[in-house]
């Protein structure tokens, strides 16, 4: 089915493999900043305000400029702001569609505590803002899913964080020095690429029909934190994550009592830039599991730095998670139950 260019053109209409196919050159987005509004005050902290992919592309910079942020870094995702955050705080809200009640709400309470803002949105409410109260921003294009522009947002962040000088402006260059290459590699994962050259479709193939559940390290969490969302949003399917070392602590005996033939597919998302013990107990947790659930699937994320890694690792979650969507049967682009419950609660 996966091979037949007429079901993938049937059953995904709105070209949800064609917008994954060119995630790589999100990677060379020119970043501009709009009312830099940069008063040099000190920056003692920042948080990050944002929902789903909105969050996650903090969750990523988190995970790979761990050593070169030097502030506190927190990432919230709901209503309310830390009580701690004041006019030496650096807020950044982030709403692709710009209207996300969450962050609205985050993003008030920040300009009551008179802290540093900065904006990033494709519309909205939050560009009106930016645009009436001069704050800083970066407008996203538009006419995506959220999830399908984390990259985007991820230059983003990194823009105003550099804007802020809470990191080097050298690191958008890291990024968009991972374009060519990711191009390259994603090309692999195309439509017209047989299953048996095809890494996406083959991963497909082992999880449809299964409840996945993914497992990344202390580098790798948001990578699995994305596949759970591509799972839910694209294939339209339940799916969990979890992080190791934690998942050692509590869930790992969890497995124990769940019967083998159970229909779940495991997936380890595997750094070789992970501390050692991690990667130690990838291996020793599969081992010792043998029998109570099923062998995990190690997906090693490619690429020999961390950048790579978490890019090359996000958009194989797409294109995987879109080929379990055809082969359920579904369309992997529009989301309609959410957009129902926004209007619910609106």
């Amino acid at each position: 089915m996966l091979d037949d260019a007429n079901v993938l053109k049937q059953r995904d209409p709105a070209g949800a493999l064609a917008v994954a196919a060119a995630q790589y050159a999100q990677a060379e987005f020119e970043v501009n900043i709009w009312n830099e509004d940069n008063d040099q005050r000190t920056i003692l902290n920042v948080v990050v305000a944002g929902m789903g992919g909105s969050a996650l592309a903090a969750l990523l910079v988190k995970a790979w400029l761990k050593a070169d942020i030097k502030v506190p870094f927190e990432v919230v995702r709901s209503y309310d702001l830390p009580s701690y955050v004041s006019e030496n705080t650096l807020v950044i809200v982030s709403s692709y569609s710009g209207n996300t009640e969450e962050t609205l709400s985050a993003l008030e309470q920040a300009e009551k505590k008179g802290a540093q803002l900065g904006i990033i949105a494709a519309g909205g409410v939050l560009m009106d803002t930016a645009a009436s109260y001069k704050v800083a921003h970066v407008s996203l294009p538009q006419d995506l899913q959220p999830r399908m522009a984390v990259i985007y947002n991820l230059r983003a962040l990194i823009g105003l964080l550099a804007n802020f000088k809470i990191v080097g402006s050298e690191k958008l260059d890291e990024i968009k020095a991972t374009a060519g290459w990711l191009k390259l590699e994603t090309e692999q994962w195309a439509g017209s690429v047989l299953v048996d050259k095809n890494y996406a479709k083959q991963l497909a193939l082992l999880a449809v029909g299964k409840t996945p559940v993914f497992y990344g390290g202390t580098l790798t969490a948001p990578v699995a934190y994305k596949w759970k969302i591509s799972w839910n949003e694209n294939a339209k399917n339940i799916s969990f994550w979890n992080e190791l070392p934690e998942f050692n602590h509590n869930e790992f005996i969890g497995w124990t009592s769940h019967p083998i033939e159970k229909p779940f597919a495991v997936f380890d998302l595997v750094s070789h830039l992970e501390h050692s013990q991690i990667l130690k107990r990838f291996e020793v947790s599969d081992r010792l599991l043998s029998g109570q659930r099923p062998k995990s699937t190690v997906v090693n994320l490619r690429g020999e730095t961390a950048i790579k890694q978490l890019l090359w690792g996000s958009i194989l979650a797409d294109f995987v998670s879109i080929y379990v969507a055809i082969l359920n049967g579904v369309d992997p682009t529009p989301v309609p139950l959410i957009e129902k419950l926004k209007q619910e609660l609106a």
